[in-house]
């Protein structure tokens, strides 16, 4: 409901009452502030009780009001524009401790999504892994970091993975062009959506492969193209996309897949440590 919700409210309108109508105009107004408004404030500002704002959260569909903020959020984060972020980090952390603030909301960020993230989706995203012929990973802007860390550990666990390096559509779809039904593709992005990161995953899609999205929510446009799930949270914290929790499902992905190949994988890191020694690869202390 997340990517219509504004437009959800507008319709339930003429059928509220008139205090659910308050509340209703001032999130459309004001949808970054309402996302991060506790019910009881929330109901001051609006001029009704902290138990109208509850039951205006289930008439909108959701189990409670929690519900309606993970929805708000998960709205203005695909929606709002680098300077109406930093507008809402500026909101939020305000004077207070920024170091503490941020290292919290990450905090709870892992949290969320330990207890949210399907594990039938995980087992299933390793056993496609081990299964595939090639495997490729693209994420684009911040998600390329992500994409470029799980390349890099695949590289050593596998013997055909293929970054996407690019951010021309005609260059991707170059890369990707023989991917086929004994293939995987794994696509990384977060609000804002990378349309080129979609357009990937639905010709991965289109022509048999196996495909798997790294994302925030079930809302988001990847979900549409992928056969399995991996949702991390990622709801707004500042300007800057927060990377935490999908880089940490990432290095379980990543543990998972070398306790499954452990033989393949010891081989490979003694012939990488012999090579290191060699060409002395590191600096000795």
């Amino acid at each position: 409901m997340s990517n219509n919700l504004i437009e959800h409210i507008s319709e339930k309108i003429p059928e509220m009452s008139k205090g659910h109508k308050k509340i209703s105009n001032y999130i459309i107004e004001n949808t970054d502030k309402a996302a991060f408004m506790t019910a009881a404030k929330l109901g001051e500002i609006t001029g009704v009780s902290e138990s109208t704002v509850v039951r205006y959260a289930m008439i909108l569909g959701f189990d409670g009001y929690p519900e309606l903020l993970t929805a708000l959020r998960e709205y203005i984060g695909s929606k709002l524009t680098s300077v109406q972020r930093m507008n809402v980090m500026n909101d939020r952390i305000g004077s207070s401790d920024v170091l503490e603030k941020i290292i919290n909301m990450d905090i709870e960020k892992l949290r969320k999504t330990l207890e949210t993230l399907s594990r039938d989706d995980f087992s299933a995203v390793v056993d496609n892994l081990c299964a595939s012929k090639t495997i490729y990973v693209i994420g684009a802007r911040s998600a390329a970091v992500l994409a470029r860390y799980a390349a890099f550990y695949f590289n050593m666990m596998f013997e055909n993975v293929k970054l996407i390096h690019t951010t021309s559509t005609s260059e991707m779809f170059e890369q990707i062009l023989n991917i086929g039904s004994d293939d995987l593709m794994i696509g990384m992005s977060f609000p804002r959506y990378s349309r080129l990161t979609v357009n990937a995953l639905r010709y991965a899609k289109d022509n048999g492969a196996k495909v798997v999205a790294l994302t925030d929510s079930k809302s988001s446009p990847l979900c549409e193209y992928a056969d399995n799930l991996l949702i991390a949270k990622n709801t707004l914290t500042t300007f800057a996309d927060s990377l935490i929790a999908p880089m940490s499902v990432l290095n379980a992905l990543i543990a998972a897949v070398g306790m499954r190949k452990q033989d393949y994988v010891s081989d490979n890191f003694n012939r990488m440590e012999k090579i290191y020694e060699k060409y002395q690869v590191f600096e000795s202390k």
